[in-house]
């Protein structure tokens, strides 16, 4: 039986003795599984006389208001005019509907990435952690997916997303708890990628049954660290959190597995 102790003790071992490069491993991997994203705006300005030229671009700005309202106001009339009430109508379903064939374009091209992109990226990364586990692993592990039954990874991890998204429809719950019964199935895959969907699912499930609470606990205790990182803006998670929590699901998945070395843990 594993202990939160043993699993986190291994696992600060594991990724301090390569440290940089598990922090490049989890930054890609947050990115891919989406834990982190943001955005900077900014602004600048120049001029030899700061307060004329803000004068002069408000008086621009109002005049452009001005402008540009006066304009919608004719091109409106004019769509009255020619188009009439049922211009209008028409109008807006042609809209309506072009909005919505982009947005099902853009869902389509970002399920298409993620499905051969980033879940083999995903499972790489796993390879990573698990290699690391005992030996240094190399960055390179990142491409396992890509050259070792690259078409079985990607269906196996497209049916994890599938049937976790179908489950999370039932209310949150049931996806909570069926995202921690496929959590091994990355692993499994980095682990043996001749490994059916089939075979992996049933897998997973047989190695979290009984587990998912204790696994969830897992989690939670990390929750301290999480909301250092925030406090942060994410540099302790980037530096420290993510690599650790990472690493801990290695040793996890290990655990379950095989059973954690003894002469590992020191």
């Amino acid at each position: 039986m594993w202990k939160r102790s043993d699993l986190k003790a291994r696992a600060k071992v594991s990724f301090k003795r390569n440290y940089w490069k598990s922090v490049l491993i989890s930054l890609l991997l947050a990115l891919i599984v989406g834990g982190s994203s943001g955005g900077v705006a900014s602004s600048a300005g120049s001029g030899d006389d700061p307060e004329s030229y803000n004068v002069t671009e408000e008086h621009k700005s109002t005049e452009n208001d001005e402008d540009l309202h006066e304009t919608f106001n004719e091109l409106n009339q004019e769509m009255e005019k020619d188009l009439g009430h049922s211009g209008k109508i028409a109008f807006t379903v042609v809209f309506v509907i072009t909005f919505i064939i982009v947005f099902m374009v853009c869902m389509a091209i970002f399920i298409i990435l993620a499905a051969f992109v980033a879940n083999p990226l995903e499972v790489g990364c796993k390879r990573f952690y698990l290699s690391n586990l005992n030996e240094p692993a190399q960055v390179g592990n990142i491409g396992y997916a890509f050259d070792n039954n690259y078409k079985n990874t990607v269906k196996t991890m497209f049916f994890r997303d599938l049937f976790t998204f179908l489950w999370s429809l039932l209310f949150i719950i049931p996806g909570i708890v069926k995202a921690y019964e496929y959590q091994m199935i990355p692993y499994l895959l980095a682990d043996n990628p001749q490994m059916t969907k089939e075979q992996a699912f049933a897998e997973s499930k047989r190695m979290m049954n009984g587990q998912k609470w204790r696994a969830f606990v897992l989690d939670l205790s990390f929750l301290g660290w999480n909301i250092l990182s925030a406090l942060t803006i994410g540099i302790v998670g980037i530096f420290y959190v993510q690599p650790y929590m990472d690493a801990t699901h290695a040793a996890l998945y290990e655990a379950l597995r095989y059973g954690t070395p003894n002469s590992s843990v020191n």
